[in-house]
């Protein structure tokens, strides 16, 4: 009996301890919840000049920034892609203006203004936040290069104050052709808007491409700096005044690039203006009564060619954290700010605010057309926010009280870099050029036709259908990307998976330069 006892009161103790131990875990789960993720003791460092690099991250970048010399329109300059040539020359001739240049949507032959604008604008905000780490892997010239072909196109494209050509080609044609663009032989008419067909959406997207250019080149060519930046400015102003967004104004361009409104575009190229100017007129024009008719505020969205919004509120952020002028405090951009982390609450696959618009193996996925414009720009986002947040040792974001660090964010933006080299159920790298794996029937004209053939618009399309590889790599190209099942169906027919696109292009370029080294933010931009 008094064994038993003995037993029983040994029994008794365990499952006390047992209890303990389970209380201690859920207090300790409670706390890593409330004060920080991967938590290892306070304040992440504030990361120094370039580190080392990360060779994934390098080559990819050293391949990406090259599709833009694939989409290239116009007399090409040191031409380095074997396989193209001088194409469009005349472009804007009707006009008695230079529309030469500029670049190619897409697998197509058209120059479309307004995803051209994004293109140019997601590129220079991608130098501007990573250049030292795009020199670092000797890709920041490219770039910059890149960036310059197309808004000297922009320029020539905004011959007076409200006159803006928003499209050159007639794409209902265009789409009945398949041929090199050095071979096109179709007429190229011009697509304007004005006063009397305004296109606010197309304008202040032009907008912010020519102001946060002129911050890319304020240093290397001050002159061309001040151009740009004079445009902006005329083109803000037709944008403010004349509103009405162009796919209203000039319906046949629904059919490809549809504007869903105009009130992103003003906010996101008032956001570059103060940027570029620290006119305080800009920042009342976000913090006053358009930020409340068109900020959307507390309701995440996602950055697209289309919606700028989840780009504007990263972008007032910025100021909220390297201050200045008193901007760390101002109300107006603090509710950017609150809604910017609402962003990346939705995009950290742990927060209990985390979308569930994903794949089953983690990708960021909201439509099937073009899939990876979304988790590429969110990623470019996330990075960014993250390199704010270490640069000015802000410790956390709170994700409805749970707290995340700016590794968290770092981790997610990798988790879509990485799933997009190859870190994915195809075992495919979606970065045509990357890897030993990667599409090889791309829906691009140029890429599919031999280069010594110079087939009519009807001849061409035997190379649409053609079962063999394209006989062209191009190179750098990110493909529309997977299906919600993560399956990708490699068919030059496939428009929806397989055509690439510049905008694609320039968020894939601006998030490999981020995670390619480390590197503290720059406080400004001027």
């Amino acid at each position: 009996m008094g064994k038993s006892s003995k037993r029983g009161g040994c029994w008794g103790w365990l499952l006390v301890a047992v209890i303990l131990a389970l209380i201690a875990g859920a207090i300790f789960l409670t706390l890593r919840k409330k004060f920080g993720h991967n938590d290892d003791g306070g304040v992440e460092p504030v990361p120094g000049p370039p580190g080392a690099i990360d060779k994934k991250y390098s080559d990819a970048l050293n391949v990406a920034v090259q599709f833009f010399d694939v989409q290239k329109s116009g007399k090409l300059v040191d031409n380095k892609i074997s396989w193209r040539g001088d194409s469009a020359m005349n472009d804007g001739s009707q006009a008695k203006i230079n529309l030469s240049k500029g670049m190619y949507d897409a697998g197509d032959h058209i120059k479309f203004g307004f995803p051209m604008a994004f293109t140019a604008t997601l590129l220079s905000w991608g130098i501007l936040e990573y250049g030292d780490q795009m020199d670092a892997v000797n890709q920041l010239e490219s770039a910059k290069d890149s960036l310059k072909w197309i808004t000297d196109f922009l320029i020539n494209a905004h011959p007076t104050d409200n006159v803006l050509y928003v499209q050159v080609g007639n794409p209902k044609a265009d789409h009945n052709c398949w041929n090199r663009p050095e071979d096109d032989t179709l007429m190229r008419p011009l697509t304007m808007v004005n006063t009397s067909a305004p296109g606010s959406d197309v304008a202040a997207e032009t907008a912010a491409a020519m102001a946060s250019a002129s911050l890319v080149f304020k240093t290397d060519d001050p002159t061309y700096s001040s151009t740009l930046l004079k445009h902006a400015r005329q083109l803000f102003t037709f944008a403010d005044k004349h509103r009405g967004a162009y796919s209203e104004s000039i319906p046949q361009v629904a059919t490809f690039y549809n504007s869903t409104g105009y009130g992103d575009e003003l906010l996101w190229a008032a956001s570059w203006l103060y940027h570029a100017t620290g006119d305080d007129s800009y920042l009342e024009f976000v913090t006053g009564q358009n930020g409340d008719d068109y900020a959307n505020f507390g309701s995440p969205t996602w950055f697209s060619w289309d919606n700028k919004l989840a780009g504007t509120q990263v972008l007032l952020a910025r100021l909220t954290f390297f201050g200045g002028n008193g901007n760390s405090e101002n109300s107006g951009l603090q509710r950017y700010r609150k809604t910017a982390e609402a962003v990346m609450c939705g995009l950290i696959p742990d927060s209990p605010t985390a979308t569930t618009s994903r794949t089953e193996n983690g990708l960021i996925w909201v439509s099937e057309w073009n899939a990876l414009q979304q988790p590429v720009a969110s990623a470019f986002l996330a990075s960014v926010y993250a390199d704010y947040m270490l640069t000015t040792s802000t410790a956390s974001i709170s994700c409805n009280g749970d707290k995340y660090r700016p590794k968290d964010l770092k981790k997610f933006a990798k988790s879509q870099a990485d799933y997009v080299l190859g870190d994915n159920p195809m075992k495919m790298s979606y970065l045509v050029g990357y890897g030993k794996k990667y599409p090889q029937y791309v829906h691009h004209r140029g890429a599919s036709i031999p280069a010594d053939e110079s087939p009519t618009c009807s001849e061409g399309f035997k190379y649409l259908e053609s079962e063999d590889p394209n006989p062209n790599v191009a190179i750098g190209a990110l493909v529309g990307g997977p299906f919600l099942n993560d399956t990708y169906i490699d068919s030059r027919n496939n428009s929806m998976q397989g055509e690439p696109s510049t905008y694609n292009s320039a968020a894939i370029v601006g998030l490999l330069s981020g995670l390619v080294t480390t590197s503290s933010a720059s406080k400004s931009f001027n």
